[in-house]
């Protein structure tokens, strides 16, 4: 197999890999720990500064000190655990960890993949980089699942994952007063972070309703560590006096006349559709709102790849695996939340699992024997059961639009309306997110769809389709110095045509 080498032709390390790991969050680092304690010489590569993904953000390393967050964290023990793994393996040269790598193409090549990155550790300069291996592992993560409100595009409405990234990885409060909304247990984490820090929580709006758990007991008691998790939330809510309104949205947020950042969220009661109710509707100060109604998973790197997807059961699609954690590409696994949003305790034994299965498929005389996975299956399966149950009791009302006035803008990128998104689905028309693309322009700018794709898809799609994002050659922005280099690079392989 050839050595990976940077641009310049210079040895990027001394022997050759078995295995890329994409992503260093929990899957991430589990699966690269599991694999180099088996005997195998991995890359982990990671967009961050530092291990830990979003779950385990961190300040930078020069100011940690001086901004500490780790009672933001969960399974801090874990973490360390794993840092120091790696760590040691890196010491010895069987790791090779790229921080402030961002991938933005893999392929298959006739000996395994090659995979494109750039290096932006020393900005403003970027440098290509390019790895190969028999094996890839793709941990890339989920991003935020944004609905358009009217008003969702002043200055001071950030996604709930946008504020918890402040708080974790700056200690940033992003505002004074914040309005939480949208589904799912995530909000609550994020609402006890924002008080801790000091900033008032004037509501938590929950467009489910509670009584939907009672649906689902069997996923609920298979999982203690649940219930103590949102017992201690409630409390620190409780502590603070934080009001939670559960079947309730945010319907609405106005700006301040002088500088135009929001000053308050429209609020309204949902019926059991998501259709707010007349007469409901409450106006509430507000300098700050998070908004997130679930997370997307990444399939940036998959899709080219052609590998499959499955219904994750929660509005979107993920990559299909087996009980192995591999896609149906020979060589290519996917763990955490790329298969589906779960949590970091399911993204842990994925990436363990998944990182046993590459130890099987590449088995070598020496290697150590492989580590039992029983345990790590039970509580795959026992994990994965919480999030379906999860997905069913926080789903996406189906009558959100109604929220949405004509001239409500759905494209941040295009100032595509919701107007404009309805004409293409009416007169089109248009039945998913690429024909209206097609149409309108929403989803060609910079964030190529990823804060309107899935709005979109609702929008115009039968209610049974989940989301599947474009397939895109180039999953992030890369300079065409960088481009070039990566063409001229001697172990660049041509990417394989999609299938």
């Amino acid at each position: 197999m050839t050595e990976p080498r940077d641009p310049g032709g210079h040895a990027a390390m001394h022997e050759p890999l078995d295995l890329v790991v994409v992503g260093a969050g929990p899957a991430g680092m589990a699966a690269a720990a599991t694999a180099l304690d088996g005997g195998l010489r991995v890359a982990l590569v990671d967009a961050g500064s530092a291990p830990g993904g979003q779950f385990w953000r961190h300040p930078p390393e020069d100011a940690r000190d001086a901004l500490p967050t780790e009672d933001l964290h969960h399974g801090l023990r874990t973490y360390r655990a794993l840092r120091a793994t790696l760590a040691a393996h890196e010491r010895t040269g069987r790791l090779t960890l790229l921080l402030d790598h961002h991938v933005w193409t893999a392929a298959r090549a006739a000996d395994g993949f090659t995979v494109h990155a750039v290096d932006r550790g020393r900005p403003p300069e970027e440098r290509a980089v390019v790895l190969r291996a028999p094996a890839l592992l793709v941990a890339a993560g989920a991003y935020d699942r944004q609905l358009p409100f009217p008003g969702w595009d002043l200055p001071g409405v950030l996604t709930a994952g946008g504020l918890q990234s402040l708080l974790k990885g700056g200690g940033v409060v992003a505002g004074r007063r914040v309005a939480l909304g949208g589904t799912g247990p995530f909000l609550l984490p994020v609402a006890a972070a924002l008080a801790a820090r000091g900033a008032k929580v004037v509501a938590v709006c929950e467009a489910a309703a509670p009584s939907a758990w009672l649906r689902h007991p069997a996923p609920l008691l298979r999982n203690p560590a649940k219930w103590a998790e949102a017992a201690g939330y409630a409390s620190t809510l409780a502590r603070y006096r934080i009001p939670l309104r559960t079947r309730t949205g945010i319907v609405g947020a106005e700006g301040d006349g002088r500088d135009g950042r929001v000053a308050a969220v429209r609020t309204a009661s949902l019926d059991a559709d998501g259709a707010p109710i007349p007469g409901t509707e409450r106006r509430i100060d507000a300098d700050t709102v998070g908004v997130g109604w679930g997370f997307v998973p990444q399939l940036d790197l998959l899709l080219p790849l052609g590998c499959d997807l499955a219904d994750a059961g929660d509005g979107t699609t993920a990559a299909a695996v087996d009980t192995g954690q591999r896609t149906t590409v020979p060589g290519l696994y996917a763990a955490g939340e790329t298969c589906g949003v779960g949590g970091a305790a399911l993204a842990l034994s994925e990436g363990r699992v998944a990182a046993v299965s590459v130890l099987t498929d590449l088995s070598a005389p020496g290697r150590p024997g492989v580590r039992p996975l029983a345990a790590e299956r039970r509580s795959v399966a026992r994990h994965r059961a919480f999030a379906r149950a999860m997905a069913q009791a926080h789903p996406v009302p189906r009558d959100w639009p109604a929220w949405l006035t004509d001239d409500t803008t759905v494209c941040r990128c295009e100032e595509v309306t919701a107007g404009a998104v309805r004409a293409a689905r009416d007169d089109g028309p248009a039945t998913d997110h690429r024909q209206v693309k097609q149409l309108t322009r929403a989803g060609m700018g910079w964030c190529q769809g990823r804060m309107c794709g899935p709005a979109v898809h609702c929008l115009v799609a039968a209610r049974a389709e989940p989301y599947t994002p474009a397939e895109r050659l180039i999953a992030t922005p890369v300079t065409l110095g960088a481009l070039a280099d990566s063409v001229d690079s001697p172990t660049d392989a041509t990417p394989s045509e999609p299938t």
